[in-house]
């Protein structure tokens, strides 16, 4: 078969294949025209998750009759001055978009200019079919309807009406949190599903397209390393969700997905949540534009950075500053199902017998007679040597109880605390040996007599080949016959403990996640695994200063609102939803 040149609608189709591969990216496109022509209003409108129509209309600059015939030509464009292509200050300007769209599908375009007179032009799947004026205001308005009619191999791999315009969705969320200055309404099928208004703040538009609990649960993110600079809202550990899809990544406002951005943000959350739960975020990095190539994906989702070490660097640095600032602070959002556990019953009588009380009443008192008496449970009370400090002066507030041995009950000045002490100890003692080991390492405390732990062969080989790791964290360890290892030494800072628990556990870490994963995260697990050890277990009783001193360490201590695997150490009732439970509100 002889080479041939191909025919401009089957080129376009071409096209459309690598550009439009979904209603989303069709919608995306516009959109993006959209913000490039200076709108400050969006309006959105889909019929069927876009596979029936889409409708973009916006009020930017517009064009004119010969601007409108100029963009549906494949390679035109009015995003590049001059031909350097890698100066791109726009959101698209391959120039392929708007034919791509038009060639499998019917496209109507109206458009004026501030100056000018409206001009309507319809393109049906590739030709022209109408050219007219038209009647409308300044600004722009694309149809797309019937997307793929003509093009059934493409038509049969759309997904259900849902998925489709789920994708949408998440198209125009995007771009909304990209320009918190544009205003942005979406419809679907007759149905008002998103609007914003323009905003100042970045964090209160993604707060408004993600979670509005996200502002009161987030940290501010602004890091500065060379001439790239990092912005955004951070979710805290305890803010977090089980899937990904709630992370936002912009890149000199273009939203992206890249791997070396996620991975930064996995990095950067490592060993404050647990591995499959995700942290809500939105990130805003910026930088010249000759240190990133944009044109590396056909629908412009995907960025090549010249130095990718830099951006992780700052990425994993940034949220790690900002979180650390965020102290003790966890998410205090009691679920609706936790309160509503909290009810008022009928108080039936310790003594009174295990059927149900009878509705008769009662002569005289409930006391006059108690046949079948128990005890009732006492409380416990310490003298203090001196009064108790005032709640206002802690954030944490004052320890005035403990419940079940596992919960401290504290008093802060604007409601009720309660403190998993496992929990939070845990993630102190993890805190206190990273700090050990930036100093040096930790501190070993020799074992009077060396303790014998037996394992199996294999988790001997992978405790000896890694003992020198484990010495820096105060094991000290060594092979004592094929089957078996001898501990000399703990971590002085966990005390007298379970050496045979601790070391099969780092046993078992070892064979879990040794091969998988680098050295540092795989230190950090084993400092995990021996902080679990280390802490104050569920179960203990504790004196009041014990919980007092517990309570002041985590407000000094980064992270601590929330334990190793990612769940909050702390949870406040506060004073209004005391209230509410007794009817006050």
């Amino acid at each position: 078969m002889s080479i041939r040149r191909l025919p401009e609608h089957l080129v376009n189709r071409i096209a459309a294949g690598e550009v439009v591969e979904r209603p989303s990216a069709a919608l995306k496109e516009l959109v993006e025209n959209a913000i490039d022509a200076g709108a400050t209003r969006i309006v959105i409108s889909l019929v069927e998750g876009g596979i029936a129509r889409i409708d973009v209309a916006d009020d930017g600059h517009g064009m004119d009759r010969a601007e409108i015939a100029l963009a549906l030509e494949r390679h035109a464009t009015s995003k590049l001055p001059d031909e350097a292509i890698e100066d791109v200050q726009t959101l698209g300007f391959r120039g392929e978009a708007l034919p791509s769209i038009a060639s499998v599908s019917r496209m109507t375009i109206e458009s004026r200019t501030r100056t000018g007179d409206g001009w309507a032009r319809i393109v049906d799947n590739g030709m022209v079919a109408t050219d007219a004026p038209v009647a409308m205001p300044p600004g722009t308005r694309i149809r797309v309807e019937d997307l793929f009619a003509r093009v059934p191999a493409r038509r049969k791999f759309l997904r259900s009406v849902r998925s489709e315009y789920g994708a949408c969705v998440d198209v125009v969320k995007r771009l909304a949190m990209a320009r918190p200055d544009i205003g942005f309404t979406l419809d679907h099928d007759g149905r008002r599903t998103l609007a914003v208004t323009p905003q100042d703040s970045r964090a209160a538009r993604v707060a408004a397209l993600t979670d509005r609990d996200l502002l009161s649960n987030s940290v501010a993110v602004d890091h500065v390393r060379g001439n790239v600079t990092l912005g955004g809202v951070a979710g805290l550990p305890t803010f977090h969700r089980g899937v990904a899809d709630h992370q936002y990544l912009f890149v000199n406002g273009r939203p992206v997905r890249d791997r070396v951005l996620v991975g930064a943000v996995r990095a950067a959350y490592q060993n404050l949540l647990a591995r499959d739960r995700h942290p809500v975020l939105a990130l805003f990095i910026d930088l010249p534009g000759d240190e990133v190539d944009v044109n590396v994906h056909p629908a412009k989702t995907e960025v090549r950075f010249r130095d990718a070490g830099l951006v992780r660097g700052l990425i994993v640095g940034g949220l790690r500053a900002a979180l650390d600032a965020a102290g003790h602070r966890s998410v205090q959002r009691p679920s609706a199902a936790a309160l509503g556990s909290w009810h008022a019953e009928p108080l039936q009588p310790a003594w009174a017998p295990s059927s149900a009380v009878s509705s008769a009443p009662r002569q005289g008192s409930v006391w006059d007679a108690r046949p079948d008496y128990r005890p009732e449970p006492a409380g416990r009370a310490e003298y203090a040597a001196a009064p108790p400090p005032e709640p206002t002066e802690h954030p944490l507030g004052i320890a005035r109880g403990q419940v079940a041995a596992t919960y401290i009950v504290a008093e802060a000045v604007d409601g009720l605390v309660l403190v998993d002490q496992h929990a939070a100890h845990e993630r102190l003692v993890l805190e206190r040996m990273r700090a050990a080991m930036a100093d040096g390492g930790v501190a070993r405390q020799a074992l009077l007599l060396p303790e014998v732990v037996e394992l199996d062969e294999t988790a001997c080989d992978r405790l000896e080949e890694r003992a020198a790791e484990l010495v820096a964290f105060g094991v000290e360890l060594e092979r004592f016959g094929p089957r078996a290892v001898l501990v000399r030494a703990t971590p002085a800072l966990l005390g007298a403990g379970d050496v045979r628990g601790l070391v099969t556990d780092l046993a078992d870490d070892l064979a879990a996640f040794d091969s998988a994963l680098s050295l540092q995260v795989r230190l950090d697990l084993i400092a995990a695994t021996m902080a679990c050890h280390g802490s104050v277990r569920a179960g203990r009783i504790l004196s009041v200063a014990e919980m007092n001193a517990l309570l002041r360490e985590m407000e000094v201590t980064p992270h601590s609102g929330q334990c190793n695997h990612g769940r909050p150490t702390w949870v406040k009732l506060q004073s209004a939803d005391l209230e509410k439970l007794f009817g006050r509100k």
